[in-house]
């Protein structure tokens, strides 16, 4: 039972997850609508603000990743001996594809900050 009550809860956290993705949808498209300002009028306060919701947008998946790398982390500590090889394995495929997720999100938001031009074409899928 404690198990469904668990599962239960982590539900309900990648439902507000959900709902922050939906806000950042909303919020790419308003930076983009920024961008593309910047490059037709070749406006530098548009650059500006396009660049702060980028790094905006970035850090707030930073955050969402490291709660996935930690949920997944967690399931892989949680693994017992009874458990078969399969569950195994996808467990700790989940942790990997998890980790390197996140560190993507690190390497966006590092360009992001770093690319004062916004030369480089940054997204997420």
């Amino acid at each position: 039972m404690n198990e469904k009550l668990d599962r239960l809860k982590d539900i309900k956290t990648e439902n507000i997850i959900w709902v922050i993705y939906i806000g950042i949808i909303l919020l790419s498209w308003y930076a983009n609508s920024k961008e593309k300002r910047a490059i037709l009028y070749d406006d530098k306060k548009s650059r500006e603000e396009y660049q702060r919701l980028i790094i905006c947008i970035f850090s707030i998946l930073v955050v969402i990743y490291y709660y996935f790398v930690k949920s997944s982390y967690e399931s892989v500590q949680e693994l017992n001996s009874c458990d078969t090889l399969k569950k195994k394995r996808l467990t700790e495929a989940s942790f990997i594809g998890s980790v390197l997720v996140f560190i993507s999100g690190l390497i966006f938001l590092g360009i992001a900050i770093l690319d004062e031009d916004i030369d480089v074409e940054i997204a997420f899928n």
